[in-house]
């Protein structure tokens, strides 16, 4: 297995992960087809999504792959007026990452992070390790910790 930069990251932080690795269907990226693939429940499996905000610039939020993002509420505690989606094209050029392999560990730059507040449902979930393929399942309150992250309410 490929060690990613998030792997290193968190190998370095000393932060326990279990990484799992799954076939990629590239017809389907969907969270729910990965939440299948590694045997999960949906509300244990989240997808890292990367928005702007029009005061704060990139956002960047973890939710459930059976949940859609609430930009209303995500301006709302970002402290922005206005949040969009940023454009797939503009992904890798700014966190590093491509679609279906966007891990909130490790972007090139530190950006606000907010994760849904039912993560705190359950011990540890998984977010992608930065590469289509790979999940880690990692602590909840470690990766809270590690990316600084705020838990709220983002998801409709």
């Amino acid at each position: 297995m490929t060690k990613t930069n998030a792997m290193r990251m968190l190998d370095k932080a000393k932060i326990e992960y279990t990484p799992i690795e799954y076939t990629v269907d590239e017809n389907d990226l969907s969270g729910t087809s990965i939440a299948k693939s590694v045997g999960m429940e949906y509300s244990q499996v989240f997808k890292t999504l990367v928005a702007k905000g029009d005061k704060t610039g990139p956002i960047v939020m973890c939710i459930p792959v059976d949940k859609e993002i609430d930009l209303k509420k995500a301006a709302q505690v970002s402290g922005n007026k206005k949040v969009e989606m940023i454009h797939v094209k503009d992904l890798l050029s700014l966190t590093g990452y491509i679609r279906g392999g966007c891990s909130p560990v490790g972007m090139k730059k530190k950006f606000p992070t907010y994760i849904c507040a039912s993560c705190e449902n359950h011990e540890k979930i998984t977010v992608s390790a930065g590469i289509k393929g790979c999940q880690l399942l990692i602590s909840v309150s470690e990766l809270v910790g590690f990316v600084e992250a705020t838990k709220c309410d983002i998801v409709k």
